[in-house]
């Protein structure tokens, strides 16, 4: 719980994230001023950054990486205690050196030095780092290839990526020639000797070697395809190349638009997270979800796709709930502890009668599908996707068809209004939508 001193300390942050008056926050003592970023650097004895060689990239590394990710799904707030503090507690707890990143934001230094803020009120010992593409009166370029920079970084204890757009982080951190930057060298060095990379949004995007670009609508990604350059672009791959991730994931239906890609670039796992909630991704690749809401894994492992318009079949879906958790390598679920007695009895559901959505693309509906059908008398639940009459291909929707099968299983929690829904078949196939698909009486 907080304290009364630091629940007034909290206010006059948020209120300083919300308004322009961030002048009149309390600074952390913490906190350097950002001109004196530099300064600092110069002044400090800090280690040579490794030799390129070393670190030059994940799928060259003799060994795993030792450190943690945390990857959070955008929406951050600034009271989510929960992420905020694991956080600082794995980057070694009170006094961790963390370096921020603004470089995926419009306005990078204010966005970093507010989360510098935040990582500080929680304990850390955060920084700035003055490389981004937007930065004003910088050269992203060479501050990208500083040798002291570089090594401040490699001898922090983590590193957080603030949200905005994902192609200004691998624009800043890799040269025009696709090679990593000294920057980027030293990321991957202090992850590799077991410090923490953490990202909300953008942040998250990046994690994965492959990330959406410029991207279009959900349902446009469905009916046109998905191609390098255009909707997918290299990520930084911190997660591997096994793992495709995605955020804002629930509260914007996005979990669809995971499916193309995946299938494009031959992913079998993709994890996508929600908004203001963290996927921490341990060195034994054990997952643990934590914050507001849950993250939804994709399985391709036995799905199957036809030439032609978008199709999945024998898909599997698994909702993974605040405190549960999943193993990559091995494929097991954990739920929560208030869960592990939970488990929905399939002789005795709940819900009775068809189970159907005109909109599985809205906000949480996937999940809320899933919940409904894991504790219902009917074997399969139906969702469709449309778009509107004046659409291009206004005739072209989707079915999504879920269905229970032998290792579906679902939990309740004992203390929350919460779920965790494991192993639902999932089977999209394209419709026609007749048009008019409606008429006044």
């Amino acid at each position: 719980m907080f304290t009364l001193a630091r629940r007034c300390a909290f206010v006059l942050l948020a209120l300083a994230t919300a308004g322009q008056g961030v002048a009149q926050v309390a600074q952390p003592a913490a906190v350097p001023a950002e001109a004196k970023v530099q300064p600092e650097i110069k002044a400090q004895e800090a280690p040579k950054p490794p030799a390129p060689a070393e670190v030059k990239d994940s799928r060259a590394a003799a060994s795993a990486p030792k450190g943690t990710l945390v990857i959070i799904g955008g929406g951050l707030r600034g009271e989510n205690e929960p992420v905020w503090e694991r956080i600082v507690e794995l980057a070694g707890g009170r006094g961790a050196r963390i370096a921020v990143f603004g470089s995926a934001s419009a306005n990078p230094e204010r966005a970093a030095r507010l989360d510098a803020q935040r990582l500080n009120f929680y304990g850390a010992d955060a920084f700035v780092v003055p490389v981004a593409v937007r930065l004003k009166g910088t050269d992203y370029r060479a501050a990208a290839e500083d040798k002291e920079l570089a090594a401040k970084v490699a001898s922090a204890a983590g590193a957080y990526f603030v949200g905005g757009d994902q192609a200004r982080i691998t624009q800043a951190l890799r040269r025009p020639d696709g090679s990593s930057t000294l920057m980027l060298d030293s990321l991957w060095h202090m992850y590799r000797r077991g410090g923490v990379i953490a990202g909300t949004s953008a942040g998250a995007a990046i994690m994965s070697s492959t990330m959406f670009y410029n991207v279009r609508s959900v349902l446009s990604t469905l009916k046109r395809g998905v191609a390098d350059g255009m909707e997918m672009a290299p990520g930084l791959g911190f997660i591997g190349d096994d793992v495709f991730v995605d955020q804002h994931l629930l509260v914007r239906g996005r979990f669809a638009r995971m499916l193309p890609v995946m299938l494009a670039k031959g992913y079998k796992l993709g994890l996508g997270i929600d908004e203001n909630t963290a996927m921490i991704v341990y060195p034994n690749r054990e997952v643990e979800v934590i914050g507001y809401k849950g993250a939804l894994l994709i399985d391709l492992r036995n799905a199957s796709s036809v030439p032609g318009t978008f199709n999945v079949s024998n898909a599997r879906l698994s909702y993974i709930d605040n405190g549960d958790r999943f193993n990559i390598g091995t494929h097991t679920f954990t739920p929560s502890p208030d869960k592990a007695g939970g488990k929905f009895d399939p002789s005795n559901p709940y819900y009775i009668g068809p189970l159907f959505t005109a909109d599985v693309l809205g906000h949480t509906t996937i999940v809320d599908l899933m919940t409904k059908l894991i504790d219902s008398d009917q074997p399969d639940a139906i969702g469709i996707a449309f778009g509107s009459p004046r659409d291009l291909q206004a005739d072209l929707g989707f079915e999504f068809r879920l269905s229970r099968v032998n290792d579906s299983v679902g939990y309740a929690s004992a203390i929350a209004d919460a779920y965790s829904v494991y192993n639902i078949r999932l089977d999209v196939k394209p419709i026609k939508i007749q048009q008019p698909f409606y008429q006044y009486r």
